[in-house]
């Protein structure tokens, strides 16, 4: 394994990947936005991205998918330049060669100190520092699973054909979770009319239905675009919406080598609705 120069300084975060592509892919799942919050704990990293304090995206990169993760306090926290860390982690390309990856190790020292990447393909190795900044507060969506009201798993597919289908010239998808007809319908109004979209509780996609009550909430779908790249990856998504209709996609994401990490984007709901349009 490759080692960081010794110094005086111990890291407060260390962490390294057989295969940075592990890491670079679900990072650009959550890239659309520059900047980046990334939390480090002993169960692994989550980085965080925001706009206008309607979304939030995270995403989760387990301990045990690092070869080695250590976090020598109880938490390390800053705030990053994500455009430039992608642009590191695929610095050899993105189009490795099959049987070839590059390999990660990554190091941070604590505030005030750049994180620092050795990145290692075929013998060469390229060590890139990125400044690190002051992180900002984020939004608390606090989607605890007692406020849960409607909870959808659905296989990604079945989002997928939505997404291709549905008119995306509507500023708004409106979704619908019911426990009677229709389950589960996805709408939109565009330059071509409204368009719905209906899945049965029994559908072969529908991996888990748990309906309380009859929600129908919109949702920009500039807001939800960013959202497509995570789905791409995926190969199952659980929808879920409090009460307030605030909503949670979480996105199951296998890797390479079959280990699972999630991307869970956080939307509010688009407030000017009134009940006569529905």
């Amino acid at each position: 394994a490759m080692q960081p120069p010794a110094s005086g300084e111990p890291f407060v975060l260390s962490a390294s990947l057989d295969n940075a592509r592990h890491l670079s892919s679900l990072l650009r799942a959550v890239h659309f936005q520059d900047h980046a919050t990334c939390f480090a704990t002993g169960s692994g990293l989550r980085v965080t991205v925001e706009d206008a304090k309607c979304i939030q995206a995270n995403a989760f990169i387990q301990a045990e998918i690092f070869q080695e993760f250590v976090v020598q306090e109880e938490s390390v926290i800053f705030r990053i330049n994500l455009s430039v860390l992608l642009d590191c982690l695929t610095i050899f390309g993105t189009s490795s060669l099959p049987g070839t990856s590059t390999a990660l190790r990554m190091c941070y020292r604590g505030y005030g100190y750049p994180l620092m990447l050795f990145l290692e393909e075929g013998g060469v190795v390229t060590v890139c520092k990125i400044k690190t900044q002051e992180p900002e507060d984020l939004l608390d969506f606090d989607f605890c699973s007692t406020k849960v009201v409607n909870k959808i798993i659905l296989q990604s597919e079945g989002l997928r054909e939505a997404f291709a289908e549905l008119d995306m010239t509507s500023e708004v998808l409106q979704i619908t979770m019911s426990p009677d007809k229709p389950y589960f319908r996805l709408s939109t109004f565009g330059n071509a009319g409204s368009a719905h979209l209906d899945y049965p509780r029994d559908s072969d996609l529908m991996e888990a239905f748990h309906c309380n009550q009859t929600q129908t909430n919109r949702y920009k779908i500039s807001l939800l675009k960013p959202s497509t790249k995570a789905l791409a990856l995926s190969c199952k998504v659980s929808i879920r919406t409090d009460a307030q209709g605030f909503l949670s996609l979480q996105y199951m994401i296998r890797n390479e080598d079959g280990q699972i990490c999630f991307v869970e984007y956080y939307c509010c709901p688009d407030e000017n609705i009134t009940e006569a349009e529905l």
